[in-house]
Parts: C-alpha cells; structure tokens; sequence
C-alpha cells in the first residue's frame, strides 16, 4: 500500500485545497465529473467537504449500467428465460431493474443467468456446455469494449457455433456532446474519465474547447489526482484558457491505446442511434457488431421485444446522470429507493452517484444538511 499512499496524504491534500480556495475567490463554479468512479472517490474520501462552498461538483453520466434504458434491461430478460441459454453478464447488470423486473430475479425463478467478470469467462462457458446457447450481455464504455472484441476475435478463429453476445457498449463522447447541446446544461468544465481516455486518448476531448469554449481535465481516481485535476481545470477557468489537460498523466496519451481502437475498429461499428437512460436517443452513441460477426450477434439470433420502456415516474435517475439534480434531491432517495431496494440503476451500480451519496454522503456533513433541509 506504501505507493498507493503516496496519492491519499492528507497534507498535500489540504495544501491543494488551499490553492483551490485562493484561485477560487469571488467566483461560482459548477463542475462535472463525467465519471462514475470519480463520484465515488469524491464521497467516500469526502472531497465534497473539504472543497470550498463556491465550487460545486455535479454527476455525469459516466456510469454504464445506469445509462442502459430499461427496455434493453427486458430484452436481457426475455433471452434469459428461453430454453436452453445461460445469460452470463457482470455482478452489476444483476440487479438493474427492468419493467418486470431484473437479471438476478428472472435467476429465482428459473432463468440460467450468471456473473462473470470478463467475457472470456462466457466464452469459456460456452465451450463447457456446448449443447446450451451461452449469451454474454456486453456493457459498458470504450474501457470494456476492447475484451469484448478480443472474445469475438477468439470465438471466431475457433469456431464457436454456440457464443453469442448482446451488445450494448456506448460511447462517452457523443453523450457528453448531447449534454453541451442541451440548454438545461450549465456547467463550467469537466474532469474528463481517466479509464476511457486511456483507450480514445485526450485528443478525442478537444471538441470540448474548441466548440464549447469549456475546458476539461483528464483526472486519475485516487483523492489527490481528483483534487489536482480540480486545481488544474478551475486555474484554466480563472485564465480565461479553456483547453483540455491531462493530470492522469501516468496513463493517458492524446493518441490513446491504438491497439485497442484497432481491436474495437475490427469488431464493431456504430449503431444510428441507441437510447439512453435519462438522455434520450443519441445518433452514432453506441456501438454493434460487424458483419462479419454478425453469427454471434444475439439481437439478430433472438426474437425480442426492443420495446421503449419508461422508468417510473418516482425514478429520478435520468436527472441525475443529466446533471439537473444530485441524488438527495430525487424524490424516493434513502427512503423507497435503497441498494437493498432499488428503483432505479444508480442505486445499484458501484459507479452510480445514487449508490454514492448512499454509501459515503451520508456521512458527509453537507449531504446530511441538505438531507435534513429536505426532509
């Protein structure tokens, strides 16, 4: 742990802090982390505390089992429940609630449905039960994206007849675009996620200044990389020169990791649109299987329902991964909707900023505050 300690000194941290109350002097700044690991950083070291008041620090939608619509939720389901398919996906998409209900529920009543932590564990699955169809449900970002790949490239060169994978990988870039387009949004810059840069490279974030006149700080996940990249990005705001910059450094280039683009260049292509929780449908914002793979490709295997399904209307969880309101201001949050009792998908995932404020908030003393003024 001696290294990792080296990013959680609270010394340098209130040094920092420091320089971040002197740059931010007399002004009002509104900030999105657009990931959700660096919610979660920033609840459970309280960051939220110690930061100035004047600064405030708003959630994106960098979390991709929250962003997944419902009705894609179902369409898992209905495979789940078919003859002769196990359903393999990761432990968070377990229990995102569709409209009737979720993966882990549709497990107790019978469905053949379980956890892996890589696709490749559903590839291996796959060839120890090769009487059964074995569907991995692929999320997540550009940071998931690439083992997906890899795990096609293989089923194919050994000529797997019984994998099959639901794909629903999206794209941060065009969902941050339809935020900036969106006249509710008003925020001042961005701390950019480390883990997707590392594979699109920072040089896919220079839209952002260029076309925005925003600026945005690509920031590591430990509480001294989130505080650098805060005092890196409100010095930008304070200069009047909004650009991209990168503080995690140690694992981000502008290019990216090119073999990874390659892998995902090689496998997928993009969708016209695909929907997302809370946003909308966003064109060319999610990613699908190439014709060359299209065998392995369970949306054109099954028969399902794609329906548009609604959240409920008690659900605020669209608001919150717009940035329009912080989870404690969702109407059921801590109170009908818990992690044991979730309603909607940001209290469940490990990244949602729900989950977060649930975990750690509480014990921050402005979330309690503003907790108590709302009940």
């Amino acid at each position: 742990m001696r290294f990792i300690d080296e990013f959680r000194n609270s010394g340098m941290a209130k040094g920092i802090v420091r320089e971040i109350e002197k740059l931010a002097d007399g002004l009002n700044l509104r900030i999105m982390e657009i990931c959700g690991g660096h919610t979660h950083t920033i609840y459970r070291y309280g960051l939220h505390d110690v930061l100035p008041t004047n600064i405030e620090l708003v959630h994106g939608p960098g979390c991709p089992v929250c962003v997944l619509p419902m009705g894609r939720v179902d369409d898992a389901i209905t495979i789940a429940q078919k003859d002769g398919v196990i359903l393999t996906t990761f432990g968070d998409m377990m229990r995102v609630p569709g409209s009737k209900g979720s993966l882990i529920e549709a497990q107790s009543y019978g469905a053949d449905v379980r956890m892996v932590y890589s696709p490749l564990d559903a590839l291996k699955i796959a060839l120890q039960n090769p009487d059964l169809k074995v569907v991995f449900f692929a999320i997540g970002f550009e940071t998931t994206s690439p083992s997906t790949a890899v795990t096609l490239i293989k089923a194919k060169e050994m000529g797997v007849s019984n994998f099959f994978v639901f794909c629903n990988h999206v794209l941060v870039v065009p969902a941050i675009r339809a935020l900036l387009d969106s006249p509710e949004t008003q925020i001042d810059g961005f701390i950019g996620p480390g883990h997707v840069t590392t594979v699109i490279g920072s040089k896919a974030w220079e839209f952002i200044p260029a076309e925005y006149g925003k600026g945005i700080v690509i920031s590591g996940f430990e509480p001294l990389d989130m505080l650098q990249a805060i005092y890196m990005l409100v010095k930008q705001l304070v200069d009047g020169d909004p650009k991209v910059d990168v503080q995690y450094t140690r694992a981000v280039r502008p290019e990216g990791n090119m073999k990874a683009k390659a892998l995902m260049e090689r496998v997928f292509e993009l969708r016209e649109t695909f929907e997302w929780r809370g946003l909308g449908w966003i064109e060319k914002s999610a990613l699908k299987l190439k014709q060359e793979f299209a065998k392995f490709d369970a949306e054109l295997h099954f028969d399902l329902p794609n329906r548009q399904v609604s959240d409920p209307r008690v659900c605020q969880c669209g608001a919150v991964l717009r940035g329009a309101i912080f989870p404690w201001e969702c109407r059921v949050f801590g109170t009908a909707c818990t992690p044991e009792t979730p309603i909607g998908a940001c209290m469940v995932s490990s990244e949602g900023a729900c989950a977060a404020v649930y975990q750690y908030g509480r014990y921050s003393r402005k979330v309690r505050e503003l907790l108590h003024q709302k009940s």
